[in-house]
């Protein structure tokens, strides 16, 4: 799948499978970090004095706001001087950072660590996409996307269940120190594996003119702006359900034993659809698939909250209906990705910068307003899921001039 004129085809170098893999587990260095602390905040917040139930969210808020913000810094980095050494200065913070948490004595330090932490952890989801447009172009690029989130998606199943596994037998804090030692294995993975990627001709000066033409070219081109901002709103989402789902489980439906169950009940079917997405990608198409995704994302998400609202919900139908929401948001995903980098070959690393940038950061604070607003029970978070994909679907029909399947104008192909 790695063409002979790519950079990655000349030596040895990882096959498509390791390559999918070592490029799968770096993301999960950042979705590890997330989903692993959830079981943990409690009691995070009994030993470091935090009364505040809403504000033990800022754990995980903060981490993706670094997350957004240090995605600015690493496209560029990566333009000039080559996607690996970045990926490894990148990585060895990660570990570092992780480090840090891990002996943070009070809630502020925790949270510094956390927006270093998400910071450092930017690298991957930039060097990632990056590398994937890199190597790849079109529906094959969607195809490898697919399979790397599918990879990806399985870590929501085991983070939790690993966290609360970890809380038996030891403090908090070893989840930071297992996060710490995941970081180093992939870095010394990464650094004996992983080829340079970016073609030479593509190489761009770190200069302040030369990154904000870039910028401004992600930021003005079609695709790349209207995908970003459909994928900003559907992550914010994304977020508020990461945020929320320990105190939906614990307080809302009392069950505080269940929370590995529900992750896995959720992430499982994403996984699937991942990896669905990869087959079916190149016979339809990355719109047609994307787009009837997204559709199903905004129905399942408004029926499930208006369910909510008429009847007393029990765990399992609560845990069935985000299983299949996200379900369709893994359609969603990789596609709309692929969609927004398609002409920005020549900065892949500054374009992914600025989309990340964009999502992540506007997704955080869109799920920090609907994680804030929890009241002891599910219906504020379902009804902000919905309207998340309600305007996500705004900015694909403006896009794509409102035609979801019909022919394509060539200029935004």
């Amino acid at each position: 799948m790695i063409g002979d004129h790519h950079p990655a085809a000349r030596g040895e170098r990882p096959g498509t499978r390791e390559t999918v893999a070592l490029l799968a587990g770096l993301m999960a260095l950042n979705a590890f970090a997330i989903d692993a602390m959830i079981p943990a905040l409690p009691a995070i917040g009994t030993e470091l004095g935090v009364t505040d139930d809403n504000r033990r969210q800022l754990v995980v808020v903060t981490y993706m706001l670094g997350f957004g913000v240090g995605q600015l810094f690493w496209g560029p980095l990566a333009d000039r001087f080559g996607r690996k050494p970045i990926l490894a200065i990148g990585v060895a913070l990660y570990a570092g950072f992780a480090l840090l948490c891990g002996v943070a004595s009070s809630f502020e330090l925790l949270i510094a660590g956390r927006i270093a932490m998400g910071a450092s952890a930017a690298v991957t989801r930039v060097l990632v996409i990056a590398m994937v447009r890199d190597l790849f172009d079109g529906e094959a690029m969607a195809r490898v996307m697919s399979l790397v989130f599918m990879v990806f998606m399985l870590v929501p199943v085991l983070a939790p269940n690993i966290g609360q596994a970890i809380l038996l037998v030891g403090p908090w804090r070893a989840i930071f120190w297992l996060l710490a030692g995941y970081g180093v294995a992939m870095w010394l993975w990464s650094f004996a594996r992983l080829p340079e990627t970016l073609h030479p001709e593509y190489r761009r000066p770190l200069e302040a003119r030369a990154i904000a033409i870039a910028a401004r070219e992600a930021a003005s081109d079609r695709l790349s702006l209207g995908y970003t901002l459909a994928m900003t709103a559907i992550f914010g989402g994304l977020t508020a359900y990461i945020a929320s789902i320990q105190q939906i489980v614990f307080d809302t439906f009392e069950a505080l034993s269940m929370i590995g169950l529900v992750f896995a009940a959720v992430a499982a079917p994403m996984a699937v659809a991942s990896y669905t997405n990869s087959r079916v990608v190149g016979r339809y198409g990355l719109r047609r698939v994307g787009h009837i995704g997204l559709l199903a994302f905004v129905a399942i998400a408004a029926c499930h909250a208006a369910l909510a609202h008429a009847i007393a919900e029990p765990l399992w139908l609560f845990a069935a209906l985000m299983g299949l929401t996200m379900m369709a948001f893994a359609f969603t995903t990789s596609n709309f990705a692929t969609l927004a980098m398609t002409n920005m070959a020549a900065i892949a690393g500054t374009a992914s910068s600025v989309q990340g940038v964009a999502g992540t950061i506007g997704g955080a604070l869109i799920g920090l307003v609907i994680g804030q607003s929890f009241d002891g029970s599910q219906r504020p978070f379902l009804i902000g899921l919905a309207l998340c994909g309600t305007v996500a679907l705004g900015f694909v029909l403006a896009t794509e001039s409102g035609r979801l399947f019909g022919a394509i104008d060539s200029t935004n192909a």
